[in-house]
């Protein structure tokens, strides 16, 4: 054999030998990549972690300081339940004591064509009022949400019946409740005189503070006429031919000052009878079918439904609805779209206007 033969046989059989370990080399590769533990990947894959949004708590309800449910005036209620007085106001009667204290007043018409008031206390306590009178049908529907007591002289029978069925503990003169007496200084009817503290203390077990009446907003300028009334200077009511009441804006004080026609009203002290808020509702006045002396009619209101009504307040009145659902139901007064007209803090005088008979002038 030729030498160059023998020498290139050792060299092909080194190469075969290289590919041969090669291939063995790349096997076992591979197959330690299949095997391998899946804890210890060849590759490390970071993942980003969800955003996740802060907890939204939910929002603080804003603290609202509490109230007189009847004047809207910032303070503690004092839980004594409301008295509704009846109080006279014929010339005999004038002037009265105790009006200037009272939360609400409403101002009605009796037979014989007299206003006579329903005058409610709760967040003061005035030492005396009078002259008290006698009941009226028109009382339970007015006193009957107050949920507190009635003071009045005495009554028939059958107006007696209303109002015992109307809910209110009853306080009567005529019945020997405590803290109602005669003063010396008048003559009878009109010297009948009460003291309110003594009728607090004799108030029934459960009679507590009286629910809100009105809505009130929480200060003067952001009350309804405020916002979206119109200047006015003067409210002159017809509410009877006997009775002729005139409101005037004082600035001064920020409130409505009474007259009776062109008379100034003041009370026993001297001190003028005034209204932060006068509230003028016309409702049907018809005759109750109980009688008067000489068989005269009495007349009640139809305030269970809905009329027409006027706010003043702050120099500025606004037309407004009133509604009362029941009898024992508050009378509301709303805007044409239905929320709650707002008045403002401070007392309050209803001047309740005979439908058709009995008017309002604003100037």
């Amino acid at each position: 054999m030729a030498p160059t033969a023998r020498a290139e046989r050792p060299r092909r059989a080194h190469r075969a030998a290289t590919r041969h370990g090669l291939l063995l080399a790349v096997g076992a590769a591979l197959a330690l990549a299949a095997c391998g533990s899946p804890t210890t990947p060849d590759v490390t894959v970071v993942t980003q972690a969800p955003t996740i949004e802060p907890a939204k708590g939910a929002v603080p309800a804003p603290e609202v300081p509490p109230t007189w449910p009847l004047t809207g005036v910032a303070g503690e209620p004092d839980p004594r339940p409301a008295i509704a007085v009846k109080i006279e106001n014929t010339s005999s009667a004038r002037p009265q004591s105790g009006l200037d204290q009272a939360d609400v007043v409403w101002e009605t018409i009796v037979e014989f064509e007299v206003s006579r008031f329903i005058a409610v206390f709760h967040s003061q306590v005035p030492e005396e009022v009078g002259p008290v009178r006698s009941v009226r049908p028109m009382d339970p529907l007015v006193v009957s949400p107050l949920g507190g007591l009635l003071v009045f002289s005495g009554g028939q029978p059958g107006i007696l019946d209303l109002v015992a069925q109307s809910g209110v503990q009853v306080v009567s003169h005529d019945a020997g409740a405590p803290g109602l007496y005669r003063i010396s200084s008048r003559s009878a009817p009109h010297n009948v005189y009460g003291t309110p503290q003594t009728w607090w203390d004799a108030a029934e077990a459960g009679r507590t503070a009286p629910p809100e009446q009105f809505a009130f907003a929480r200060t003067a300028e952001r009350a309804t006429a405020a916002t979206d009334g119109s200047p006015a200077s003067t409210l002159a009511f017809r509410l009877s031919g006997a009775s002729s009441p005139t409101w005037t804006w004082d600035g001064a004080s920020g409130t409505w000052l009474r007259a009776e026609g062109s008379t100034p009203a003041t009370v026993a002290s001297g001190q003028r009878i005034s209204a932060v808020n006068v509230v003028s509702v016309v409702a049907g006045h018809p005759d109750s079918g109980f009688g008067a002396q000489g068989g005269a009619p009495v007349p009640t209101y139809e305030l269970v439904g809905s009329g027409e009504a006027t706010l003043a307040t702050g120099g500025k009145t606004v037309a407004v609805t009133w509604e009362k659902t029941a009898a024992d139901a508050p009378l509301r007064l709303l805007m044409p779209d239905g929320s709650p007209a707002r008045l403002a803090p401070g007392t309050t005088w209803v001047e309740l206007v005979p439908a058709g008979t009995g008017s309002l002038t604003v100037s």
